[in-house]
């Protein structure tokens, strides 16, 4: 639309509007990564491709026997399985920059498309990773008979599952503990993932004697938005969502050792391109993850 003249004077629209490209740019935001929050990553720094295998040791269970005085004592030859994390999985972006699109803003485009690709990486490597992990997860630690020991926390299954409310999400919460505390899991470095919807949710509960509190870290960087009971709340807009009966997500908890992923930024490259006159920016991310220890981690499958 062209801008009002006085009268008299010559317009202008149609015959030439110079255009400003500015250098600043719209702020965008991602979701927030929790994966290196809630996993083991010890042995990233052995991984140099895709088809990598890492083998991690465990500690074998130590048999114990009756004794009585003078008898002939029977010696263990301890061993253990090893657990072979596969890197077998791989993702990429590639972007180019037409020569004329660069010249007509001076922006730093590649930089700035490359800062794009690592965010939108950990948003899909996060997505893949969390709705993963349920399968692999000790079926005493989820499922409508949960409970190493007790056998009746209902935490979810698939048809049957449970609703959250303001007044029921702490004792969910505290049941996903317990089932823990039967595993013998350590009550220190407990991490819990939860979705935004059920965060509302526990801002507004009856905290009772858990404690919602936060610190320093900005949830924009690694979702924490504070303590309940002995977990370390995240909150993740990545978690498995799943249409059951009305729209249902998973809950993850557990500790870091149930957990290893292991990631590595492999190749990142700038290059001419052969079909146009411009530059191509590109990269390759491999990396894999394993549920090593099913007993450390717990699931629950609730919906709103």
């Amino acid at each position: 639309m062209a801008y009002p003249n006085a009268a008299g004077s010559v317009s202008y629209s149609g015959t030439f509007i110079p255009e400003i490209w500015s250098k600043k740019l719209i702020a965008k935001f991602y979701d927030a990564s929790v994966l290196s929050a809630i996993s083991n990553t010890d042995y990233e720094g052995e991984v140099k491709a895709q088809g990598d295998k890492v083998q991690i040791r465990t500690i074998p269970t130590l048999a114990i026997n009756d004794y009585q005085s003078g008898q002939t004592l029977t010696n263990q030859r301890p061993s253990s399985n090893n657990v072979e994390l596969l890197i077998d999985k791989g993702k990429y972006w590639s972007a180019i920059v037409d020569d004329v699109q660069d010249v007509q803003s001076d922006i730093g485009l590649m930089d700035m498309w490359a800062n794009d690709a690592s965010e939108q990486m950990k948003i899909a490597v996060d997505t893949e990773v969390l709705g993963g992990l349920v399968a692999d997860i000790a079926a005493e630690n989820k499922g409508a008979t949960a409970g190493r020991i007790s056998g009746n926390l209902n935490l979810g299954v698939t048809g049957t599952p449970v609703q959250i409310t303001k007044a029921t999400i702490i004792d969910k919460i505290l049941e996903m503990g317990q089932a823990l505390d039967e595993q013998n899991r350590p009550e220190s470095g407990r991490f819990l993932v939860i979705p935004y919807w059920a965060t509302t949710m526990l801002k507004g509960s009856d905290l009772k004697d858990a404690s919602l509190t936060g610190d320093g870290t900005s949830p924009l960087r690694n979702g924490r938005i504070g303590m309940v009971d002995r977990f370390t709340v995240y909150t993740s807009n990545n978690l498995r969502k799943v249409v059951d009966t009305g729209n249902c997500f998973d809950f993850i908890g557990g500790v870091t050792n149930g957990l290893t992923f292991a990631s590595q930024l492999v190749k990142t490259e700038q290059l001419r391109a052969e079909s146009t006159f411009g530059d191509i920016m590109r990269g390759l991310q491999v990396y894999g993850f394993k549920v090593v220890d099913p007993e450390s981690l717990v699931a629950g499958y609730f919906y709103k």
